[in-house]
């Protein structure tokens, strides 16, 4: 592990010290700045506070401007990779939110249904920085993050009628309701995937054009990579101060919220890692299906919760822990990557 550490830049090895900062940074302020919740939600797009939206921009960019687009075949060609990518996000991942919900949380049905919510919102966002970080495959993880977005905008929905309203129907348990608009879906794929994953395939483009691989590898990317870096923590300071209130207000409810996420993130991700290593993906694939099969789109969650049930529910708390939880869960499992990259290394 030491060996792994050392070779990150000096912000890359003290990454858990800036996001626990920006975390503890936003939930104070959120606390201590009256009004400033109001403020932040002022302005919206897609149902995402402007200032976040913007964060998720300049976080995404710099890493899709990395992607090679001109080696995406080779991942559209490995159909081991996309099969076992869909089924971990669209049919295990789901199923197991579920069932983690009801065995953990039969007594609060709000925060269960909210947790079911998370589950069913699979990563488009913070997955390409954490599959970066971890030397993922960034080329594979555009192509999966690009499939999830497509499912998302057609299943998200319809999963969401299966998971609260029919299955638990079919088990005898109590029913809930989700309407959710498959055009609002897509709008938010469009803007947070779809915006910085054009402006970085042109930025290649052209760069290259214009300058020539080398100077776009050497000189353009050293200057701009820092932003994602940047984009993330500005982004996780505006969300927690945003929610901030809710949640030091109900750290029992947090806790037992937490739970079920604890458990979900780490089965998700071990699961995708040991089927990956099976399937004989490599470590840059393999890393590469961990992350995005246990990272969830928790913008999308927050915003569909408050949508449907308000911003004072329980739904609505459920998905704002699920940051709470995943960031330094996910963090930590960038550094198990690294370091189990390291270990074949020396294997092999």
């Amino acid at each position: 592990m030491t060996a792994t550490v050392t070779r990150l830049s000096t912000v890359d090895r003290l990454l858990p010290v800036w996001i626990g900062a920006a975390m503890a940074g936003g939930l104070l302020a959120g606390r201590l700045v009256p009004g400033l919740g109001d403020v932040l939600g002022a302005v919206t797009v897609d149902g995402i506070s402007l200032p976040i939206a913007l964060g998720l921009l300049m976080m995404m960019y710099p890493v899709l401007a990395k992607v090679r687009y001109d080696r995406l075949g080779t991942v559209t060609r490995d159909k081991r990779l996309l099969w076992t990518s869909l089924a971990l996000n669209w049919i295990a991942g789901p199923a197991l939110m579920f069932a983690l919900a009801w065995l953990l949380l039969p007594d609060l049905p709000e925060y269960r249904t909210g947790l079911i919510i998370v589950g069913l919102a699979r990563c488009i966002a913070m997955v390409i920085i954490w599959n970066d970080l971890a030397c993922g495959d960034r080329e594979a993880a555009a192509v999966l993050v690009a499939l999830n977005s497509v499912f998302q905008v057609l299943m998200f929905g319809v999963l969401g009628w299966f998971y609260l309203a029919v299955l638990p129907g079919w088990l005898g348990l109590p029913q809930a309701d989700l309407t959710v608009s498959g055009w609002q879906i897509a709008k938010s794929t469009l803007i947070f995937l779809g915006i910085p994953l054009l402006a970085g395939y042109l930025t290649r483009r052209f760069g290259e054009r214009a300058r020539g691989r080398e100077w776009y590898e050497t000189a353009f990317l050293p200057r701009v990579g820092p932003a994602a870096l940047y984009g993330l923590l500005f982004t996780i300071v505006l969300l927690f101060a945003l929610q901030g209130a809710q949640i030091t207000d109900r750290p029992v409810d947090v806790a037992r919220i937490a739970l079920p996420l604890l458990a979900y993130f780490a089965i998700m991700w071990a699961g995708a890692y040991l089927l990956g290593t099976a399937a004989g993906l490599g470590y840059a694939r393999t890393t590469t299906l961990a992350f995005t099969a246990a990272g969830n789109n928790f913008e999308l969650a927050i915003a569909v919760a408050i949508a449907t049930f308000g911003a004072s529910s329980g739904q609505a708390l459920a998905g704002v822990v699920g940051p709470l939880i995943e960031v330094p869960v996910l963090v930590g499992l960038v550094y198990v990557s690294l370091a189990l990259r390291t270990r074949s290394s020396h294997d092999s």
